[in-house]
């Protein structure tokens, strides 16, 4: 995704007042268009070895996570692209023992799988260690599966675990930001494949696979690269009101099962998980595309 993404500091004067806080964030898409939403205070600004980290707070959206000038988690969008990334795969699979996650770092993905007693270990390899240490300061509501036994946490390069381990997975979910930067190649075919290598023969990727309205050569590309691994390629969708478009795809991948006539609906207990956004209803319908997005993926 090619963004022109910054923190954008003003100040006012007006008649009879003192000088007031007029800082607004924007994430554009190509410099035309994208989301622009007034920060009350900027909480936290830091640089890892690898981003820039800024935790900005905000009326609408409470916190908000931002890495490189790119949103990624906030207080108030209901957690719905971690939910819909572990839920939906976690709903298919019969036995998902082992589970990994390639990045991840806010843990809401991690927290969410280890939602399912029948986990045995999540896996979770995050290249910036600072990610996770200042999700778990202001964001405590994704993080609590670092407190499960069941969790396992790697700090080091995704690619290149993948390439060395010889574990195998039931479930790989790629819980990535943008492809640039440190994400850049594990949006290739080459990184798909290794995915593939590693999985059981009845294993399930899923991989967010960016905006089909404003990212369209991205997500053409990625899906014919994973048409080409995966024998059952689909796409659903999720509301993701900070992402731009507000309107998110994830590619559903996998060796064996499909995602609506293996889906189990009775493996999700919302009284137990406690969902905001997932549900069974919304596990099938999010696999409706609308026409342009049939055509851009066929």
């Amino acid at each position: 995704m090619n963004k022109n993404n910054s923190i954008k500091k003003t100040y006012i004067q007006e008649e009879g007042m003192s000088d007031l806080w007029n800082v607004w964030y924007s994430e554009l898409h190509n410099g035309q268009s994208g989301l622009t939403i007034k920060v009350d205070r900027i909480i936290e600004s830091t640089q890892s070895e690898f981003q820039r980290i800024d935790i900005l707070d905000t009326k609408d959206f409470g916190k908000m996570l931002v890495l490189y000038g790119s949103l990624m988690v906030c207080d108030n969008d209901n957690n719905a692209y971690n939910e819909m990334l572990a839920h939906v795969p976690l709903s298919v699979h019969p036995s998902p023992k082992q589970v990994v996650i390639i990045g991840g770092g806010d843990c809401g993905t991690l927290t969410e799988v280890l939602k399912y007693p029948d986990v045995s270990t999540c896996t979770m390899c995050e290249i910036d260690e600072k990610v996770v240490e200042i999700s778990k300061r202001h964001f405590p509501q994704l993080t609590t599966g670092l407190d499960d036994s069941r969790a396992n946490l790697l700090f080091s390069d995704g690619k290149k675990f993948l390439e060395e381990t010889e574990k195998r997975f039931d479930i790989a979910l790629l819980d990535l930001s943008d492809p640039i930067g440190p994400a850049a190649d594990l949006f290739q075919k080459s990184f798909h494949q290794t995915v593939f290598d590693r999985l059981n023969d009845d294993g399930i990727m899923v991989a967010q696979s960016e905006s089909p309205f404003y990212n369209k050569e991205t997500v053409q590309a990625m899906y014919k690269n994973l048409k080409e691994i995966f024998p059952i390629v689909r796409m659903y969708l999720c509301f993701m009101p900070i992402y731009p478009s507000g309107f998110w795809s994830f590619a559903f991948c996998s060796k064996k099962y499909d995602p609506l006539d293996d889906f189990d609906a009775n493996s999700f207990d919302h009284t137990v998980m406690k969902t905001k956004y997932y549900n069974a209803e919304i596990h099938k319908s999010a696999f409706g595309l609308p026409q342009f997005v049939s055509e851009l993926i066929d």
